[in-house]
């Protein structure tokens, strides 16, 4: 028998120990660390842009159940929830090594209905009063503070991988026109600014007064007229109130951002956007 097939199991032993070892280094990097979340839905434009991919900071917050990673693959037929994995730490809306979000802070969370990951920006606190009126976020029954600062353009065309056209202020706009919406700067009462857009007068632009229950929080996001969110209630198919216990993480850096279907289409990668901070 040759000398090389004598190897042979000890190396296919050895290969498979290494496979192994990386996936466990890679879980606990995903678990412990920072998670990758690729931006899939325009609801947050212009702070992030579909295909812009990050990671999110799960240190940030401390860590629960929601801190688990979820493994989606349509295409095998693989649908691991976190709740699969760690939902023996679900329950009293508690954290490990917990600290509290950052009013304006960028948050990925678990839906509190269906567990999906959502990303939106934190504007209302415990036990604080949020309303919308003429478009306007008060908190407390106090108007943040609000500038216009032009206009937001795009290019109409097939965005993502779901192919979705932008909607825009400027009308029904064709292919390859250019798509308007109207540009303002928001100022929290802690003084942290962000662009908002704005595309039309709907029904989350004038709302009832919602109180934050303890230990949950409210999200809004930035392309006010595009995002479902804590202004629609959980009955209705919206966001709802947040729990503490849903936070994923805090979103800091883009890496990098794809224009085409694919992370990989490198050729469409948005040359303005590496390593660009999130405001």
């Amino acid at each position: 028998m040759a000398a090389s097939d004598k190897k042979k199991p000890g190396f296919i032993v050895e290969t498979v120990k290494t496979i192994v070892y990386a996936l466990l280094i890679a879980g606990v990097f995903r678990t412990v660390f920072f998670q990758p979340f690729w931006i899939p839905s325009g609801s947050m434009k212009e702070t992030l842009l579909i295909g812009d991919f990050l990671f999110v900071n799960k240190m940030a917050y401390g860590y629960s159940f929601a801190s688990c990673p979820s493994v989606r693959i349509a295409s095998l037929g693989i649908d691991i929830d976190a709740e699969d994995l760690c939902g023996f730490l679900k329950g009293g809306n508690e954290r490990i090594l917990g600290r509290e979000p950052e009013r304006g802070d960028v948050v990925v969370f678990r839906h509190p209905v269906t567990g999906r990951d959502f990303i939106k920006r934190v504007v209302g606190l415990p036990g604080e009063r949020i309303q919308m009126k003429d478009g306007v976020l008060h908190i407390d029954d106090v108007p943040v503070e609000v500038r216009d600062d032009g206009v937001f353009e795009e290019v109409v065309e097939p965005q993502g991988p779901g192919r979705v056209r932008p909607r825009c202020e400027n009308g029904v706009v064709g292919q390859g026109g250019i798509c308007e919406k109207s540009r303002q700067v928001e100022v929290l009462p802690n003084g942290r600014e962000h662009t908002i857009l704005n595309i039309e007068t709907r029904s989350t632009d004038n709302t009832g007064v919602y109180t934050v229950p303890a230990g949950h929080y409210f999200f809004i996001g930035d392309n006010r007229d595009n995002s479902s969110d804590s202004r629609i209630p959980q009955t209705a198919g919206g966001v709802g109130f947040v729990p503490y216990e849903n936070l994923v993480g805090r979103a800091d850096r883009i890496l990098f951002s794809s224009g085409g279907t694919s992370l990989f289409a490198f050729w469409t990668w948005r040359g303005d956007r590496y390593f660009k901070k999130i405001e």
